[in-house]
């Protein structure tokens, strides 16, 4: 992705804050909270190809290792103590029970030594089986409000579950990337699953959302973009 100027460099587009809540946006797509030595991931969808198979659509089944090596990589990179998953993170309320042993071993390894917390979403509104961790419909850290399902009531609040990307028009012409909808009330978490997909932050859904506008913190190649709705196509 070409970097038009979309924002000044000392805004820092990454980095931003909700509330009392410092956050930064990570490459990966994931929200890493600094002073709260937490990481934030949305929308993991455990086991979407073996739902989609059962209801015969054939996909390569590979989609849960793909996502668990990838946050495996986050983790790595950041090891936080703290990891909240937010909501969807299984596909279905039988994906936990689906998980091969190999990818139940790779997910209790990540969850090893650190403090766990499922949100529970549409797709998975039950904590996982036989999974370990905890799990709740939603938590308040730091005075911000955080749930999978985005909602329109007052004060700060971070969510999941509309998995937004932004189709922005540059110079280079258009290109369609995962992004963070954000704005000074909310920030919409793009989706980690490989086979999540995306929902143009243009679509109607977003809009009683972010009543006054959103920014659009994109993720390109080497680093996060702020762009605002001027830049914004439509699908």
């Amino acid at each position: 992705m070409n970097a038009p100027a979309l924002m000044p460099r000392s805004c820092a587009p990454h980095a931003f804050s909700l509330g009392r809540l410092a956050l930064v946006c990570d490459l990966s797509g994931v929200l890493c909270l600094p002073d709260e030595d937490a990481l934030l991931v949305a929308d993991l969808h455990f086991e979407k190809g073996s739902s989609r198979a059962r209801r015969g659509f054939l996909l390569p089944p590979y989609d849960t290792r793909d996502t668990l090596s990838r946050l495996a990589a986050v983790i790595a990179a950041h090891d936080p103590r703290r990891v909240i998953a937010m909501g969807d993170s299984f596909h279905d309320p039988h994906a936990a029970q689906r998980l091969c042993a190999e990818d139940r071993e790779a997910l209790a390894g990540l969850m090893r030594g650190r403090e766990w917390l499922w949100l529970t979403g549409n797709h998975d509104p039950d904590a996982p089986a036989g999974i370990g961790g905890d799990a709740a419909a939603e938590i308040e850290v730091a005075g911000v409000r955080l749930r999978h399902e985005p909602s329109t009531a007052p004060g700060p609040e971070i969510a999941g579950h509309l998995h937004p990307v932004a189709k922005v028009v540059g110079r280079g012409g258009r290109v369609r990337r995962r992004c963070f909808a954000t704005s000074g009330e909310r920030c919409v978490m793009p989706a980690f699953g490989a086979y999540a997909g995306g929902l143009n932050v243009r679509d109607p859904a977003f809009a009683p959302l972010f009543p006054d506008g959103l920014v659009a913190r994109v993720i390109g190649r080497e680093r996060v973009y702020g762009v605002g709705a001027g830049m914004l196509a439509g699908d």
